[in-house]
């Protein structure tokens, strides 16, 4: 079991900035990826950004050039620097970890408990 701890959300104006943490325990062999998801009510959980155990990123489009999303595979943590933000960001974040249980299993897949994220006009 492998458990995610998000903070950092909160309620910030338009054009503003926050910074999201997640933090990975639990049992695991290794961590392959780790990434934000966002969702509002009423509509599907979508990717905001990725980043493998390497230097791969991804990011949405909506994303490129306003946040960045950084690791720590001492700690075992993933971070959002969120800027320029805008009420379309508005929604609840949720921390993403992939996971293997050994070298040679698959992938698990984990959620964080999510974050609220709230952006005024």
């Amino acid at each position: 079991q492998v458990y995610l701890v998000e903070s950092g959300g909160g309620l910030v104006q338009a054009g503003g900035s926050l910074r999201l943490s997640c933090a990975a325990s639990g049992s695991f062999f290794s961590i392959h990826a780790m990434g934000w998801y966002r969702q509002t009510p009423g509509k599907q959980r979508e990717l905001v950004a990725i980043i493998s155990n390497g230097v791969s990123t991804n990011y949405a489009d909506s994303a490129k050039g306003r946040f960045t999303i950084s690791r720590d595979n001492a700690k075992n943590t993933v971070d959002l620097q969120m800027s320029s933000l805008k009420p379309e960001d508005t929604a609840v974040y949720y921390c993403n970890a992939v996971t293997r249980r050994t070298h040679f299993s698959g992938f698990d897949n984990y959620w964080g408990q999510g974050t609220q994220v709230t952006v005024s006009s």
